[in-house]
């Protein structure tokens, strides 16, 4: 019981201390989404417009939830969760929309994105199901994803010059 309650700690102070958690749901790639934890629950917006994706996260299925340090950036803990997908204008969805509006960066309708995730976006809780995965003992580094971004040329051997003098002169 001890064990149980100090694992539930955990989940909820290292998740509530992240800006980002890493998510990945049934036969999806794990994903980054920033969140809120509010109620027991972490709390994400997205699948509309200029919001993130939420790919392979459903109403009713598991994903699993990695959380990160904020300040080293390595992993605290992996818990599951069960998802769940909140209905417009319902109580539960007012209070979560509530958390994640103070923070939303950047929103191009400012006061009326609560309007447009009512519309076109999905809001899901990835409630704790108590259990924790074990940290793996090698690196879980994957391939970055394929991308039309690439360098072609190698940069020019006089930049780093050039920048040296620009913060010389401040």
């Amino acid at each position: 019981m001890t064990g149980e309650l100090l694992e539930r700690a955990l989940v909820e102070e290292a998740t509530k201390k992240s800006g980002l958690i890493w998510v990945k749901g049934p036969g999806a790639a794990a994903r980054a989404l920033w969140h809120v934890w509010h109620e027991g629950a972490a709390c994400v917006v997205g699948d509309g417009p200029g919001e993130q994706p939420l790919p392979g996260l459903a109403d009713g299925a598991t994903a699993e939830v990695t959380v990160r340090s904020k300040d080293k950036g390595g992993r605290l803990v992996s818990w599951t969760a069960k998802v769940v997908e909140l209905t417009p204008g319902s109580e539960a969805w007012e209070a979560a929309v509530a958390e994640l509006k103070g923070k939303r960066l950047n929103a191009p309708d400012g006061e009326a994105m609560t309007e447009r995730w009512g519309r076109e976006c999905r809001v899901l809780r990835l409630e704790p199901t108590g259990t924790t995965q074990p940290l793996p003992d090698g690196s879980l580094a994957e391939q970055p994803l394929p991308t039309p971004a690439t360098t072609r040329e190698p940069i020019p051997a006089g930049l780093p010059r050039l920048l040296m003098k620009k913060r010389r002169r401040k």
